[in-house]
């Protein structure tokens, strides 16, 4: 590909909008050296940041340098637009290994099938249109539409395939703790791929090769919950306006209107979509507690019991006298909640996080065996994979007479599969069977405390776990057999 040089942004009339963060590295005199070599060094460390593995938040953080965490939450998360331009020829260098074109035709060598691993299309005056051929994809006739039809490539979840990418987004989900999708665009120049539209999800764009010209709009529906066209006629003007270079990256929030196309006479564009957040809202949550919690407070309220009114369930609409009587039990649950501590249970937003979530980045399948000999009373303990780790307490499936026993869940994605990861075309067969799939212990309700022991600390003598001494090894033993447990010898001047 030829070397592009760079172009300036274009920029619409409200340009004081656009949100412009330079990458100047620190004051030279805090550090030895030129001003051109205190700056190699900080990119370099940048790159090697990204590539590392280090905590989720040191990469995040990373990710969005020079802004730091505080600044990103409070200024731009869910509130406006983040664009961060860079003159970085390592970081572009990273970028660009993460998905290059060049790479494409070895993917496509895997069986990869149009419409669940890629599709083609093309905006054409205001509508996408799809130019999906039929069944397996064709490097060749892939690499002809490409060329001839000006069809953007839409390659889905590409860390299925991508270490880096699978590495960028399991610390992604360790940092964000919901799931993180992907997506890559790969448009000719003087092309589009899509219509404006919005979406349902956090956007963070990381552009990997060439350039792309973006334009975002105001939302029409703030903080969206679907994914919407937006025709022309109603989107007025842009309120930002600008071109991405490789290794420069875009945040916005779900509802920003936004459409992109690659310039005529710049070579092909590949960008990277990474999207959360989809259904992560108070709203959500709420949905997901509100049963489990009208379900306890039943157990102790004998109005929450009492049968409804004769007919309810036949009248067109709710009486002004229900309404009135579901506000009260409502404000009473309000008060359980607020003031006596009400213990509030997911229902399936944690369960659903945990079994579809990815694996941790583990290219060695050895590395989740057991570590270390079975754990014994003098041992000292400590549990591993804490982030791929959710401790639950859950009413007992069992259909016994006491349907309501509580137990305490061991839930992991220690063995989830990463060639599935976020793709929406699971089998009804994997469906059916997602229960038994996710990867999890069970224990009594006086396990508890012994548990979030574990979790919260680094090393534990198994002699100080706050757990009856015959139940102990029992509860170690069977997280050891799960790979979830470290044994080393005693803590050395321990008493």
């Amino acid at each position: 590909m030829p070397k592009i040089s760079r172009r300036a942004a274009r920029r619409s009339g409200q340009e004081e909008r656009l949100q412009r963060v330079s990458s100047a590295s620190s004051p030279a005199t805090q550090r030895s050296g030129s001003p051109q070599e205190i700056e190699q060094e900080e990119r370099l460390q940048r790159v090697s940041t990204l590539s590392s593995s280090g905590s989720p938040q040191e990469f995040f953080q990373s990710l969005i340098r020079p802004l730091d965490l505080q600044e990103f939450f409070q200024r731009f998360w869910e509130r406006q637009p983040l664009v961060l331009h860079r003159s970085d020829a390592a970081l572009a260098g990273y970028y660009g290994s993460l998905f290059p074109l060049s790479g494409l035709r070895r993917l496509c060598a895997r069986g990869l099938q149009y419409g669940t691993d890629i599709n083609t299309c093309r905006c054409v005056r205001g509508q996408k249109r799809l130019l999906n051929r039929a069944g397996a994809v064709d490097f060749c006739l892939l690499e002809r539409d490409f060329l001839e039809k000006k069809a953007t490539i839409q390659f889905h979840q590409p860390q299925r395939f991508q270490d880096e990418l699978w590495r960028i987004q399991e610390r992604l989900e360790c940092f964000f703790g919901c799931l993180v999708g992907s997506n890559v665009y790969i448009t000719p120049a003087g092309a589009q791929g899509l219509p404006p539209h919005y979406d349902d999800v956090e956007v963070l764009i990381l552009q990997l090769e060439g350039q792309k010209h973006w334009r975002l709009y105001e939302p029409t529906v703030p903080l969206a919950r679907e994914y919407s066209l937006e025709p022309e006629g109603r989107i007025g003007a842009p309120t930002h306006d600008f071109i991405l270079q490789a290794g420069d990256l875009l945040y916005f929030p779900r509802g920003t209107i936004h459409q992109a196309d690659t310039p005529a006479g710049a070579g092909h564009s590949t960008h990277l979509t990474l999207s959360t957040y989809q259904n992560m809202s108070w709203g959500d949550l709420l949905l997901d507690l509100m049963p489990g919690c009208v379900f306890d407070r039943m157990k102790t309220d004998c109005e929450l019991r009492t049968g409804l009114p004769r007919g309810l369930l036949t009248t067109p609409s709710i009486s002004p006298a229900v309404s009135h009587q579901l506000s009260v039990f409502l404000r009473r649950l309000a008060d359980v909640v607020d003031q006596q501590g009400q213990s509030l249970r997911s229902s399936s937003m944690r369960r659903d996080f945990i079994s579809h979530r990815l694996p941790p980045f583990l290219q060695d399948p050895q590395l989740l065996q057991p570590v270390g000999g079975a754990p014994a009373l003098q041992d000292t303990v400590s549990l591993r994979f804490k982030d791929h780790l959710l401790l639950t307490v859950e009413p007992s499936p069992d259909h016994t007479d006491e349907a309501t026993e509580l137990l305490v869940y061991v839930l992991h994605s220690l063995r989830n599969r990463r060639d599935t990861h976020m793709m929406m075309g699971a089998s009804d067969e994997d469906e059916d069977d997602e229960e038994s799939q996710v990867g999890g212990l069970r224990f009594p309700l006086s396990h508890l405390e012994a548990l979030q022991q574990l979790l919260v600390s680094d090393r534990v003598p198994v002699e100080d776990l706050q757990l009856q001494q015959e139940d102990k090894l029992n509860l170690l033993l069977a997280l050891w057999s799960e790979g979830l447990l470290r044994v080393t010898g005693a803590l050395e001047n321990h008493h």
